[in-house]
């Protein structure tokens, strides 16, 4: 059962009234020195829908989510949030965009409260007592509302998270891009934050980008799954057309086999003599 709760009366609504925005990629490359980490990567994700990225630790997943958060550029290609650069000021302040960072970012010499009304209070994006309300009606979604007064270190991984995503919250986005929500949490905390990215999808008008290696996850809520391999796109469709594909990396990375007689490291050794 998930642990968001559906509120009669909800002042988000008032933005979330505005369009989710559309996300596109074009032909992006991205390279740190001679690594080349992105591909020729094209990708049209849709207003509204939930659009999940996985593939296996090092193929450029979480480099793809900070280009379209704007946070890096590319060595080739685009990016555009609504036709619009997500590095620019501009788009900023046009759409209300927020990342979930893997580890919750969260400052440990804060209370949680503080965590949440950091941001606002600091760029006196809205009066004082506005940031109280929306702090605590983001926490009240969330059924954390009890966190409010302490500290992070003072909170379990999965209450962390939930905090991170109620930050989030606080600015009403139209985009929340996550990079590995479920990273760290036992299977049931996993599944909870899996219900919570898909019941605000359900309560607010919000384009929602997952980076994930969860595999329940991006089969169980998404719209669209992307599976990124070596900086390379190499499919992208429905979870049951994904479920149903017969590609060898795909199969491979879906439902891996344990192999003791002839171990995955064993072979990384090989190839790399």
């Amino acid at each position: 059962m998930t642990a968001v709760k559906t509120l009669k009366t909800n002042p988000c609504r008032e933005r979330h009234d505005r369009n989710a925005v559309g996300v596109e990629l074009k032909s992006l490359c991205k390279s740190f020195g001679s690594q080349q980490v992105l591909s020729d990567v094209s990708l049209e994700i849709r207003p509204g829908e939930i659009f999940t990225i996985m593939g296996p630790s090092g193929s450029g997943k979480s480099v793809l989510l900070r280009h379209i958060a704007g946070l890096e550029t590319p060595n080739s290609g685009i990016v555009t949030i609504n036709g619009r650069d997500p590095r620019e000021p501009e788009t900023r302040d046009r759409f209300a965009l927020a990342m979930v960072f893997q580890a919750g970012a969260l400052f440990n010499s804060l209370t949680v409260y503080d965590n949440l009304a950091l941001y606002p209070l600091e760029h006196h994006i809205y009066p004082k007592g506005e940031v109280h309300d929306r702090v605590m009606r983001a926490l009240q979604i969330l059924s954390i509302e009890n966190t409010a007064n302490k500290i992070p270190a003072e909170l379990s991984g999965g209450m962390k998270k939930r905090v991170a995503i109620a930050r989030a919250l606080v600015m009403e986005p139209q985009l929340i891009l996550y990079d590995e929500p479920t990273s760290e949490l036992d299977p049931v905390m996993g599944a909870t934050i899996a219900e919570i990215i898909a019941t605000l999808k359900e309560q607010f008008t919000v384009t929602t980008i997952v980076v994930s290696h969860d595999r329940d996850l991006a089969l169980t809520i998404s719209d669209r799954v992307a599976i990124l391999m070596g900086g390379r796109l190499i499919a992208v469709d429905t979870p049951a057309g994904i479920r149903a594909s017969r590609l060898p990396k795909i199969l491979e990375f879906l439902n891996p086999q344990i192999d003791l007689r002839n171990p995955r490291f064993k072979q990384l050794e090989s190839s790399n003599e």
